[in-house]
């Protein structure tokens, strides 16, 4: 499960504010909410309610895969880095670096298939034509 389709599945203003909160929106031209206009958003005076939300498992765990997204485009970003200067340099520094970024591109992306492998799997409603 990603971000995305978590919070789908939880109440629409938590939703909302995890969304202000960490500044992910769909449309990158708009700019990002200003308290004010997420607290008019969802109907609320204070962040009070959201605040203690912030402290409940649930938000914890939304952050954890928040964080984890994040991760993986860092991981691209290093690794194009690294790849680009053990190609130019040479160096055998830069070389171990890059090998031990593929074992870890490779571990991610095991992972990865038997994630989507389960959702097909789950998808799968045993009729036979």
């Amino acid at each position: 499960m990603n971000i995305y389709e978590a919070l789908k599945n939880i109440r629409w203003d938590y939703s909302e504010y995890f969304k202000y909160k960490f500044g992910i929106r769909y449309d990158q031209t708009k700019p990002p909410k200003s308290q004010e206009d997420f607290l008019r958003l969802v109907g609320k005076k204070t962040m009070n309610t959201y605040i203690q939300w912030e402290r409940t498992k649930e938000y914890k765990d939304l952050v954890a895969l928040y964080l984890q997204s994040r991760v993986a485009n860092d991981l691209a970003e290093v690794y194009d880095k690294v790849s680009t200067k053990a190609k130019q340099t040479a160096d055998e520094k830069n070389i171990k670096l890059m090998l031990t970024l593929h074992k870890e591109i490779n571990e991610h992306a095991k992972q990865a298939f038997l994630q989507f492998k389960d959702v097909e799997e789950e998808e799968d409603d045993g009729l036979e034509l």
